[in-house]
């Protein structure tokens, strides 16, 4: 017996998805075969309830691309509306001789109900509503969805700009990216889509005109020729039945264009549309309180309707007096929470608690930057803080401190100044509403803003106002908000100052974090054969230079291996870094099989050696002329090499590199030192510049 579990079958198809091919299948139907009136009133009334239930749903969605499948649905919607429209016409023509109630009772009485006697004001209502939905609503809109389209795409290169430099600098992360670049490249086809069915929308329109004149033409002919009415009668049948069909054809267009109109010239706040006119339009009570005052003095003047503008007059006034009330209460509510958090404890006696510590990492802000930091407010720096340390800790391999934000009424107030161990870092100044248009190096015009400089980088910028990001973005320029200038200069101030943000406290937590996977490493390491201080020199040295310390167990095995010879954390960092050659070689020159590299004469390099060996632990004892030479031959390769878009690499020999590494850190930034034995054995090398043999030979 097979004892074999079964499993249940998934269905071939599922029933979910045989909706829209149904519909289609039925559009055509109707357009082929006859139908009952019944099933006319049927699909008419369907086709009213389809177009409120998407009016709805755009109204109350949250962002226009939360509903991407709009364009889709209006033209579903407006195939189905033609569907009806040829077989109502088809009804109208073969049976309305019979009376009113010809083509279902849906038409027949919207067409009572317009026409109500009056078969020329029924036609002007039709007309009427026909250039509403035609000239205003779907012109207006189909003219927003194509600009709104051409900007979006001429904006894409800037954004995705913007979103590299937020992955960069550690504010978001690689999924953030990735939904953010998906939304870019949803808004440019959303609108597209929706330029293309407002066209449909148009041509609706004038179908329905023209089915107009159609079914009252050809009727009336039909009807008097071969059904033998009298003009009248037959004017009274057709017209009726022609204007109730045009209507229910109409209505649910006007209704869906209205709802493109709404998705089209909504923005992207998170917020549906009612708590956005709320919150925008009756914000502040001035403007409503202004109202009121105009409308009640006309209602002062003789002749005017006054009952009418006195009793709006008051009921503005009141609104007004309501919102003054609530906005009053909320300033309560905020002065009492703040003065809560200020009140201390009087008469009590000094403890060491009054003694503040040095914060490792911390950030003053001027006045007008307290919203920026401000949660209760809107505020994004907390959270984009948190996603600065988060990226930095998992990149260097051990946990960055917390940053002490406070505001300090000495800067000015639209400056900030980034703090480490108590003394300034980096300084620069944000404008919490305005937005920073960065100059990557090539733009295809100016903007009109204050001009600047990125803190970060130092490159040419200019604060402009939010409604100007798609204008910069088309001219080149990548836009970034206050918060995150702020994030991206904290966060390139704290990787280049990593070494002296680990202390002993936390390479205690990464030994203890080792421990628990190689106990026995780390119990012979410290402190039997290396104290806890030498471990802090060497791993701070390796920061030092732009290596993280990710991989600790290799770290320890290496120290552990290398302390019964020398207790120099040079000598100790130098055997780590050889230990860590794959991870350094990857850092720079990434996957690739050969890296292009720098090397020095052998008369130069002898030198080197020679004064390394003298000045012992002084550092190099280099003539002054020759350093100078040498570096100014470095930094013409460095440029060479950086015009070719590759790393810049010096290849020395292992007594040299830690002494030149120093020397040229901050004459030659861009420089990897790198020794020989620091090159993996399954990587290959290219020389690309020698530098120092015309000099050396000369001496």
């Amino acid at each position: 017996m097979n004892n074999s579990a079964v499993l249940p079958m998934k269905p071939a198809v599922s029933f979910y998805g045989l909706g829209i091919p149904f519909l289609l299948v039925s559009m055509l139907a109707m357009m082929v075969l006859p139908m009952p009136p019944f099933m006319l009133d049927l699909f008419f009334t369907f086709n009213i309830a389809l177009s409120l239930v998407v009016l709805l749903v755009v109204i109350y969605t949250v962002r226009p691309l939360d509903f991407s499948v709009f364009p889709t649905i209006l033209l579903a919607a407006t195939l189905l509306r033609l569907s009806l429209n040829v077989a109502s016409t088809r009804v109208v023509l073969l049976e309305g001789h019979t009376g009113g109630n010809a083509a279902g009772n849906v038409i027949q009485s919207f067409g009572e109900f317009v026409v109500g006697g009056n078969y020329a004001v029924g036609l002007v209502v039709f007309a009427v509503l026909t250039i509403i939905n035609f000239v205003v609503v779907t012109k207006g809109a189909g003219r927003i969805s194509e600009v709104s389209a051409r900007f979006t795409l001429d904006a894409m290169p800037g954004k995705q700009m913007a979103v590299d430099a937020d992955l960069n600098s550690g504010l978001i992360t690689q999924d953030e990216a990735r939904a953010r670049r998906q939304e870019i490249s949803g808004a440019a086809d959303f609108y597209g889509a929706m330029d293309g069915a407002s066209k449909f929308i148009r041509g609706d329109a004038v179908a329905g005109i023209l089915i107009l004149f159609i079914n009252i033409i050809f009727g009336l002919g039909i009807g008097m020729v071969q059904h033998g009415l009298d003009f009248s009668k037959a004017a009274e049948y057709y017209t009726l039945l022609t204007i109730g069909d045009g209507l229910v054809a109409q209505i649910p267009s006007l209704i869906l264009s209205t709802a493109a109109a709404i998705a089209v010239t909504r923005d992207s706040t998170s917020k549906d549309m009612g708590d956005q006119v709320i919150g925008q339009l009756l914000n502040k009570p001035k403007p409503v309180a202004i109202t009121a005052a105009i409308v009640g003095g006309l209602g002062l003047i003789p002749g005017m309707p006054n009952l009418v503008f006195l009793t709006l007059g008051l009921i503005f006034g009141a609104l007004a007096y309501y919102m003054q009330k609530i906005n009053e209460r909320n300033e309560q509510i905020e002065v009492e929470e703040v003065n809560e958090e200020e009140i201390e404890p009087q008469n009590k006696d000094l403890s060491w608690d009054d003694v503040p510590m040095v914060d490792v990492v911390g950030l003053e802000v001027g006045y007008r930057l307290i919203p920026m930091v401000d949660k209760n407010q809107g505020g994004q720096m907390m959270s984009r803080i948190k996603g600065v340390r988060r990226k930095l800790s998992q990149e260097l391999g051990f946990l960055i401190q917390p940053v002490h934000i406070r505001d300090n009424l000495d800067l000015s107030p639209n400056a900030y100044r980034i703090i480490l161990m108590g003394v300034p870092a980096g300084e620069g100044e944000a404008y919490p509403e305005k937005e920073l248009a960065i100059n990557p190096g090539q733009v295809f015009g100016n903007i009109k803003g204050i001009q600047t400089k990125d803190p970060t980088f130092g490159l040419e910028a200019v604060w402009i106002d939010p409604g100007m990001r798609e204008e910069a973005q088309t001219l080149g320029y990548t836009v970034v908000d206050s918060s995150t200038v702020v994030a991206t200069h904290l966060s390139h101030l704290l990787n280049k100052h990593a070494h002296e943000l680990i202390g002993h406290e936390e390479v205690q937590q990464l030994l203890d974090m080792v421990a628990k996977q190689s106990p026995k490493l780390i119990e012979d390491l410290v402190p039997k054969v290396l104290p806890l201080g030498i471990v802090v020199k060497v791993l701070q040295n390796l920061l030092a230079e732009g290596v993280p310390i990710r991989d600790m167990r290799t770290i320890a095995e290496t120290l552990a291996e290398h302390a019964a010879e020398s207790q120099n954390s040079d000598v100790l960092t130098a055997a780590v870094r050889a230990a860590m050659s794959r991870q350094i070689y990857q850092h720079i020159n990434g996957m690739d099989q050969e890296m292009g590299v720098i090397t020095l004469s052998p008369e130069l390099e002898q030198i080197l050696q020679q004064s390394v060996q003298s000045a012992s632990d002084m550092g190099l004892g280099m003539e002054p002329g020759l350093a100078e030479q040498m570096i100014q031959e470095l930094n013409v390769c460095i440029k060479q090499q950086e015009m070719d878009n590759k790393a810049a690499v010096l290849l020395v020999s292992p007594v040299i590199r830690t002494q030149l590494a120093r020397l040229l850190k901050n004459l030659a930034p861009n420089l990897h030192v790198l020794s020989y034995n620091e090159v993996p054995d399954s990587k290959n090398i290219k020389v690309v510049a020698a530098v120092g043999g015309q000099k050396v030979a000369a001496a």
